[in-house]
């Protein structure tokens, strides 16, 4: 608790740096949720998909650690393009072969979930697999060191806070990108058609909405949301695994369920709240008790406020 209290800024702005991360994955589960109340769990797969896109452009470009300042621009710039390409195209994939014939039979919601889960393990086992067949160790399910592209730099010291490079990018680039999305949905046409399908499919049929449409464009913005999530985590955390979207990715979806599932703005509060209790739990315990506190959190919202801490669905969203 003493050193809770002593470096209390240092802990807080760690945590919403780790916050933002979930925060980015978060608003694919709202999304998809807003419109169509389905829980992807395949969508931590999608982020998975997206870090190993970013280490794939980093080796082609024979990234290296503590580059020059345009090089890291290039690297991140390259990385960022590449992770939500990859993310946004496997979301879309999952969307066609997966759910769309679900959705044409009205399967009822439990086969959607049940589908989620097999689409999950599937993209998990292609990678553990596929790529130690075809690349051998360290690829397959072994953790992935990737290049430190951009090097830890104080860039503003506070007392016993120290904010650095890392955690501006981090957490700028998840404010910008929530507040850009937030604007496209609240304020462009398209936007339009994805609040009034998930407010009324039937209504928005009526008004010339193509359904099947809204929802691929869903799919995507969370995939490409997810892959900017993964450039974010590499350029934090360093490393990728075949399995590493599982744990941040049920972090997420707890982060989207504190703040309201189906809310932009909500997703964006719970990844950045979940972030610091995170940071507070582990500082006060134990590392190996960070975990646990992040769904002992979203057992309390579920508990005590389901709708979360905004509790406002897409479809009634507004500016």
């Amino acid at each position: 608790m003493h050193d809770l209290i002593t470096h209390l800024g240092q802990h807080t702005v760690d945590g919403l740096a780790k916050g933002a991360i979930y925060a980015l994955i978060a608003l694919g589960y709202t999304l998809v949720y807003g419109v169509l109340k389905l829980i992807n769990f395949a969508h931590s797969e999608i982020f998975m998909v997206g870090t190993w896109a970013v280490l794939g452009s980093w080796t082609l470009l024979n990234a290296h650690d503590a580059p020059s300042l345009p090089l890291t621009i290039l690297y991140i710039v390259v990385g960022l393009i590449a992770g939500a390409v990859a993310s946004g195209g496997v979301a879309l994939l999952t969307e066609r072969i997966a759910y769309r014939p679900l959705r044409k039979k009205n399967a009822p919601a439990l086969i959607f979930l049940i589908t989620a889960i097999g689409v999950s393990t599937v993209l998990q086992e292609i990678f553990g697999v596929v790529l130690y067949k075809f690349f051998g160790p360290p690829f397959g399910r072994l953790i992935v060191g990737e290049p430190n592209v951009l090097p830890d730099k104080t860039w503003l010291k506070l007392g016993n806070t120290e904010i650095t490079n890392k955690h501006v990018v981090v957490i700028v680039a998840a404010i910008l990108m929530m507040v850009a999305l937030d604007f496209y949905v609240n304020k462009t046409r398209a936007g339009r058609g994805v609040r009034a399908v998930a407010q009324s499919p039937d209504n928005a049929a009526l008004m010339g909405v193509n359904q099947d449409r809204v929802i691929m464009l869903v799919f995507v913005i969370g995939g490409v949301m997810a892959g900017a999530a993964a450039l974010l985590f590499s350029l934090q955390i360093g490393n990728t695994k075949f399995d590493i979207g599982f744990i941040p990715g049920l972090k997420a979806f707890s982060a989207a369920v504190l703040g309201g599932i189906g809310n932009l703005r909500g997703a964006l509060l719970g990844g950045l709240l979940l972030g610091i209790v995170e940071n507070y739990a582990a500082t006060v315990t134990s590392s190996s008790w960070e975990d646990v506190a992040a769904f002992v959190v979203l057992v309390l919202v579920l508990m005590f406020r389901p709708t979360g801490l905004l509790g406002e669905s897409l479809g009634r969203s507004r500016a």
